[in-house]
């Protein structure tokens, strides 16, 4: 079947991640279909595309199942990206964290296995490791969850086990780590380290780092989470579902070092912002000290062979804030 034959339904799809997977299925012959209730997600991040001829944007909500089976229905693929982000937010509502994350994810998985949707891509996080201190992190040892966040990924991926063996659906989950990138949000209580920090650097104000700047990230840039989604919607290797995966890059970068390449990058554009000095303030609960990434299972399953590693990303992330921040 050709791609044009296709219909994926992208939830949380007016999101950063949905948005550019939404974009990108559409320049591939796709037909796509958006799910999200905007309580996140952005209209503006559908601009470029809200027209196309093959898109569709559903709005509605995963925790009300008749908007998950409206959505589904006729669908081939789901990837499920729409859920509720950031440590801190859980800790401070850890109820509508797992109404959307755990409820929704269900409501989901149950409208895709009764469209008999031929395979349910699902994000799931590096969360999941949690106080699990061997680096780098290997999919099969977990440790036990750090926040009320980390326990709802954990609980998708025994969902998702479960719908695979009882149902026979096809699920692979995606444990992402610290993806970034064009159309992530610089603001807001929860905005991600990387688009934040753009922003305030742009406006040549002090970013502020939790801790010395000694944690470690496996940051990871957008096209290469595109990647692994394509490939894990696409493979036609029986052994690489009903599993997870790392998608990441596979290398550490300390908080400080992001720093520092940000204002290197940003300084071409603007000077005066390599003279900004840094703010450092407290740990946050829940934080992981340091995350690295596996990928040889993603490589040996899947063909993953990621291109952007943080630096080559950032300097094309820098590249779009500095056009549409300004």
């Amino acid at each position: 079947m050709s791609e044009a034959e296709n219909t994926i339904l992208i939830t949380g799809g007016a999101g950063f991640i949905g948005s550019n997977l939404c974009e990108y299925f559409l320049q591939k012959g796709y037909k796509v279909i958006c799910l999200d209730n905007f309580s996140t997600g952005h209209r503006h991040n559908l601009n470029n595309f809200i027209n196309h001829p093959n898109f569709k944007l559903i709005e509605g909500d995963i925790r009300n199942i008749s908007d998950c089976n409206n959505a589904a229905d006729g669908v081939d693929f789901v990837l499920h990206q729409a859920a509720l982000g950031s440590v801190p937010r859980s800790i401070n509502d850890p109820i509508t964290t797992n109404e959307v994350n755990v409820s929704g994810f269900l409501n989901m998985l149950v409208a895709a296995r009764d469209a008999k949707v031929k395979r349910f891509i699902y994000a799931a996080s590096s969360s999941t490791y949690g106080d699990s201190q061997g680096l780098p992190k290997v999919e099969d040892i977990i440790g036990k969850p750090l926040s009320p966040y980390a326990i709802t990924k954990y609980v998708n991926e025994l969902y998702a086990e479960i719908f695979s063996n009882a149902y026979g659906i096809e699920t692979i989950g995606l444990r992402y780590f610290n993806v970034f990138g064009r159309k992530q949000d610089p603001n807001g209580a929860y905005a991600a380290v990387i688009p934040k920090f753009i922003s305030q650097l742009i406006k040549h104000e002090s970013p502020i780092i939790n801790g010395d700047g000694n944690y470690s990230r496996d940051f990871t840039y957008i096209d290469n989470v595109i990647q692994m989604n394509e490939l894990a919607m696409t493979s036609q290797n029986k052994e690489a579902v009903n599993t997870v995966y790392n998608t990441a890059f596979g290398d550490r970068n300390t908080l400080n070092d992001l720093v520092g390449y940000l204002k290197r990058y940003l300084s071409e554009f603007d000077s005066k912002i390599a003279d900004i000095s840094v703010i450092y303030g407290e740990n946050r609960a829940g934080d992981i000290p340091h995350s690295l990434a596996s990928i040889e299972k993603a490589k040996a399953n899947l063909g993953y062979d990621p291109k952007y590693s943080l630096q080559d990303g950032l300097k094309e992330a820098i590249s779009w804030y500095w056009e549409n921040l300004k």
